[in-house]
């Protein structure tokens, strides 16, 4: 008997998409600093797929005449997102309503790290009946203070625990250079990157991003909300960074400190916050 292959399905599908944060404002004034933000970025973000985030309004705004000029920018609108009492008003708009991960949901999304194999555990199985054989003794675990002892500081130095409420996050590790055109996307992890990101390449990661070459493309970190994410390179020259949404194009000449130098990206009460990197 013949089987029929199915000719289409429907599967779950994480994007990356550029936010569009509305703030509260009348029509007019909120359109014309939508016309001068892409007039400044210039052709940017064109082919990008964008969210239209109005979480933060409460009442329905302008949505056909903000999504036309998005889409005269060359972007393309997935949806909007907004307070369940406006979501009524955006689908007669004949648009899609979506929800956008928070901070929490971006720690509930973190793969989880295995704990490490003990030796014990790694060996094979004895046949049943056969006897264990004895434990060899173990080398005394260094206490905090040896080891900061063994690492050149003084033993009454304190060991300083960084607390991680949220458990352990994976790393990715990208042991090569990213081409114009190229994107990797780091989901529920840091991304690691060994080498050069070129323009026109993106890095994205739900936590950290470091980059150990030049900076060249767009990097984004905390992409599903963290804040508390960062950018490290050890060559800055990027043509966009953000964290958790808040971005800045670098159309402008960096200052020497930190053109083509190491270099830290951070949130720093709510602002993005560039800053040289001692190494």
């Amino acid at each position: 008997m013949s089987t029929s292959t199915p000719l289409l399905d429907f599967k779950s599908a994480t994007l990356y998409a550029v936010r569009l944060v509305l703030q509260p404002a009348e029509a007019e004034p909120l359109l014309a600093a939508l016309r001068q933000r892409l007039e400044d970025t210039g052709d940017f973000f064109e082919g990008e797929p964008v969210v239209i985030d109005a979480l933060a309004l409460e009442t329905p705004t302008v949505w056909h005449d903000i999504a036309t000029l998005l889409q005269q920018a060359g972007m393309f609108v997935v949806g909007i997102a907004a307070p369940e009492a406006m979501q009524a008003n955006i689908r007669r708009a004949g648009y899609a309503t979506v929800s956008l991960p928070t901070a929490r949901d971006a720690a509930a999304n973190r793969e989880p790290v295995p704990p490490p194999i003990s030796s014990a555990e790694s060996v094979h199985r004895d046949p049943p009946g056969a006897k264990a054989p004895p434990t060899p003794p173990r080398a005394p675990v260094p206490q905090p203070a040896e080891i900061v002892a063994e690492a050149g500081v003084a033993d009454t130095a304190p060991l300083v625990a960084i607390p991680n409420p949220e458990g352990p996050r994976a790393t990715r590790v990208l042991d090569r250079g990213l081409r114009s055109g190229q994107k990797v996307y780091a989901r529920g992890a840091d991304l690691v990157v060994v080498g050069l990101v070129s323009p026109g390449a993106e890095i994205i990661a739900d936590g950290n991003i470091h980059v150990y070459g030049a900076l060249r493309g767009k990097a984004m970190a905390g992409a599903r909300g963290d804040e508390s994410a960062r950018i490290f390179t050890t060559r800055l020259d990027a043509e966009l960074v953000a964290v958790a949404g808040v971005y800045r194009v670098v159309d402008t000449e960096l200052p020497p400190d930190l053109k083509e130098r190491p270099a830290e990206v951070r949130l720093h009460a709510g602002a993005l916050s560039i800053t040289p990197l001692a190494v």
